[in-house]
């Protein structure tokens, strides 16, 4: 592809780095900014720049926050006792969405997947134990996606709390096997949270 700016060649190259977009899209929205007035541009950047520099971490649930804790462990009527295991902060807003779930999450930052070098260290598993057995956790719902990666991490938990004698279950299958949750429609993770079962039953299936 040739460029008659390097200005524009850099701006479609950084473009391009974004996931899903390739060169031809990266050309056509970066056009389309350069059509828009100055300032929506400048809108945008300042947005992008906030949001890398000063968005953190709930020191709680590590969701994505603007503060140390976030709204949904900061609201006093959530119920603390109840925390929803997700892999990551999109998983919180897909059932977040479905308005079915009251309780509070923990989001794990990943799956353990050795073929890609992911170990439970690199997960945020030791904090939920901790959590677990510091006695303010009376339900742990598993809600991984259901892949190999998913059903290793829940069992490697699993095993982590099983002594502490808290109820441990796992959404329904109404999420097909192999599935991500983000993609869910909203009906059927609903579903998935009200109907969750006890995980042991889960592993007799498996």
């Amino acid at each position: 592809m040739e460029f008659s700016s390097k200005l524009l060649e850099k701006a479609v190259h950084e473009m391009a780095q974004l996931p899903g977009i390739g060169k031809r899209t990266a050309l056509r929205l970066v056009l389309h900014l350069l059509r828009q007035p100055a300032q929506q541009t400048s809108f945008l950047a300042e947005a992008l720049v906030g949001m890398r520099e000063n968005i953190r971490f709930c020191k709680s649930c590590h969701n994505i926050s603007d503060t140390e804790v976030c709204e949904i462990c900061a609201n006093g009527s959530r119920d603390q006792g109840v925390v929803c295991v997700v892999e990551d902060v999109r998983d919180v807003m897909a059932i977040e969405n479905t308005r079915q779930f009251r309780g509070i999450y923990h989001v794990l930052g990943g799956k353990i997947s050795p073929i890609d070098g992911i170990g439970p260290s690199q997960l945020t598993i030791a904090p939920l134990v901790d959590k677990v057995k510091s006695g303010s956790v009376r339900e742990l719902i598993f809600a991984l996606s259901s892949t190999m990666e998913g059903d290793t991490t829940n069992f490697f938990i699993y095993k982590q709390i099983k002594e502490s004698g808290i109820t441990v279950s796992t959404i329904a299958r109404g999420i097909a096997v192999g599935d991500e949750l983000e993609y869910a429609d909203e009906v059927t993770l609903g579903r998935s949270i009200l109907q969750r079962i006890p995980f042991e039953n889960a592993l007799k299936n498996n």
